[in-house]
């Protein structure tokens, strides 16, 4: 199984030869997410999140995903992948709403209050939410490379996460040091982090999923995909 450092390299060079595509692409999915945080009242906000927002990054994955395997996508792709991902997509955003006010609450009912207990509380609820959404890191990935139910796609996501520990962490710690720059400049995160998100996330999904074939093929061929590509 390859590296996740060279996961990354490849991940780099896939974003340079189709940046005009990635932007474009994440475009669509952060405009979303600018309309639904900056013009809409949170309480709805937490329902658009997983109706509009979600089914539009998982349109984006979609793209993707039939680029590697059809060589060419589009932005009718995105639009085709949201509307037929759309329950798969809703209930995944669903649940990552449900972990984010589970986060919130936690802080916010036991942060003001003294004493180690409450803290540690916190601290091990974080951790929870934490841990839950890290094993859920493959499965978009798994409804489109697998062509799995969500569901079931969600199980195998956290076996698949008890079994490959360090690479996940590792993979979701990557993420987050590519989103914090992006959302520093705010522009890059519009322009690129939806792109990103379906390149990298189908990359380490790959690698994972098909690492025996990984391991018999050459450096730049993997399972009749081009690298590049898978």
């Amino acid at each position: 199984m390859r590296k996740l450092n060279d996961v990354l390299k490849q991940t780099g060079k896939e974003i340079y030869r189709e940046i005009i595509r990635i932007a474009l692409y994440s475009v669509i999915s952060s405009a979303a997410l600018v309309l639904i945080i900056f013009l809409v009242p949170t309480i709805f906000a937490l329902v658009l999140l997983p109706l509009l927002y979600m089914p539009l990054v998982y349109g984006v994955c979609y793209a993707y995903h039939r680029k590697t395997m059809t060589g060419k996508s589009g932005l009718r792709d995105v639009l085709k992948g949201a509307v037929k991902g759309f329950g798969t997509s809703a209930l995944f955003g669903i649940l990552c709403v449900l972990l984010g006010l589970i986060l919130w609450s936690t802080w916010w009912y036991y942060g003001d209050k003294e004493g180690f207990m409450y803290l540690a509380i916190a601290v091990f609820q974080t951790y929870f939410v934490a841990m839950a959404l890290v094993s859920q890191f493959y499965t978009l990935q798994l409804v489109l490379q697998e062509g799995m139910g969500i569901f079931k796609a969600m199980a195998e996501s956290v076996k698949l996460f008890f079994r490959y520990p360090s690479y996940t962490l590792g993979a979701c710690i990557q993420v987050v040091f590519i989103l914090v720059p992006l959302l520093l400049t705010v522009v890059g995160f519009a322009f690129l982090f939806g792109g990103i998100w379906a390149v990298y996330q189908h990359k380490v999904s790959y690698n994972v999923l098909h690492h025996e074939e990984e391991q018999g093929e050459s450096a730049g061929t993997a399972g009749g995909h081009e690298w590049a590509r898978s």
